[in-house]
């Protein structure tokens, strides 16, 4: 393997150094930037994978912080694209079968219909399909090249589901020792239980909370005001967005507050209680430590892995 790389790097710039000018313009955009074993990876690779990057993103960070994020993952992004091409190649041997034990094998082609969904997933975030085409085609693709991508990452979710995740095993002493040695940062955050009362137009929302800060019952409004009530428990932990969270961590107990506007509704909030930070009992905390136990050692496992299919393979970085 190692041979044959090599002179399948030599052909690839020997090839390069020959061809007509207006050839070598297109390799210019399109110019080698990796070889993994007898694949290429190139800069419209690159191009690609950041671009279904920002596009699975833009559903967690708006655009100002989506295009911060990206730049700070652009110096690792080779490093995955070659990683991800690694496992990819794993992932295809023998057909897409792995031994799960001797003489056993399963198939880890990924479902279509996962693919589907996940797609209309994405969808979700767009007003319509048109608007969610116009996306893909200013970053360069099309809806076939987003259900690549996506079909990769359940191709390696797969093998990894198999060849790690599988196989890692927490016992209970793990747990209490872990629990031990950190029951100090063990801390359940402070909880504060909300009135939430919901009304659609901003004078209305504005009157109700003046109404109801004067002193007059929800009991009452509620018969005058097209409203809906929920309660909710909230930590200080991002659970809600950081202009009502500022707002619902300066209440006070009964206090409450002036309308929000969220989206297209208008929300007032009103602080029922506030339990405050306690010491979590290992029974508590247990979920908590095998979930961070569990990532710790898939996190170790995949990257021992990964590290052992680099050595086995042919990398080389323009």
């Amino acid at each position: 393997m190692l041979n044959l790389s090599k002179v399948f790097v030599f052909l690839i710039v020997f090839l390069t150094c020959h061809l007509s000018p207006f050839t070598c313009q297109l390799f210019a955009k399109d110019k080698i930037i990796a070889v993994v074993n007898n694949e290429i990876i190139t800069q419209k690779d690159l191009n690609d994978f950041t671009n279904f990057m920002r596009i699975q993103l833009s559903r967690e960070y708006k655009e100002n912080e989506l295009e911060a994020k990206i730049q700070s993952l652009k110096t690792d992004l080779v490093t995955k694209l070659i990683e991800d091409r690694l496992i990819l190649q794993e992932a295809k041997k023998n057909d897409s079968k792995i031994e799960v034990r001797p003489g056993v094998s399963i198939d880890i082609k990924p479902d279509e219909n996962r693919i589907k969904a996940k797609i209309n997933e994405i969808k979700k975030y767009y007003p319509s399909d048109s608007e969610f085409q116009k996306d893909l085609a200013r970053q360069g693709q099309v809806q076939a090249d987003l259900e690549k991508r996506i079909r990769e990452q359940f191709l390696m979710y797969n093998i990894i589901e198999h060849k790690i995740r599988d196989k890692i095993v927490i016992s209970p002493d793990e747990v209490t020792k872990f629990y031990e040695q950190n029951i100090k940062k063990l801390i359940s955050p402070e909880v504060r239980e909300l009135e939430v009362i919901t009304l659609e137009n901003e004078d209305l929302a504005k009157t109700f909370s003046y109404n109801l800060r004067t002193g007059q019952k929800l009991e009452d409004l509620a018969t005058r005001y097209p409203i809906s009530v929920n309660k909710i428990r909230v930590t200080k932990e991002g659970e809600l967005a950081k202009n009502v969270e500022e707002v619902v961590f300066n209440l006070g107990i009964r206090e409450i507050s002036a309308p929000i506007k969220i989206e297209d509704k208008y929300y007032v909030f009103k602080l029922e209680n506030i339990s405050p930070p306690r010491q979590l009992t290992l029974s508590e905390a247990q979920d908590k430590i095998y979930a961070f136990l569990f990532e710790e050692k898939l996190q170790q496992n995949l990257s021992k892995w990964v590290d052992e299919l680099k050595a086995q393979s042919y990398i080389k970085i323009f």
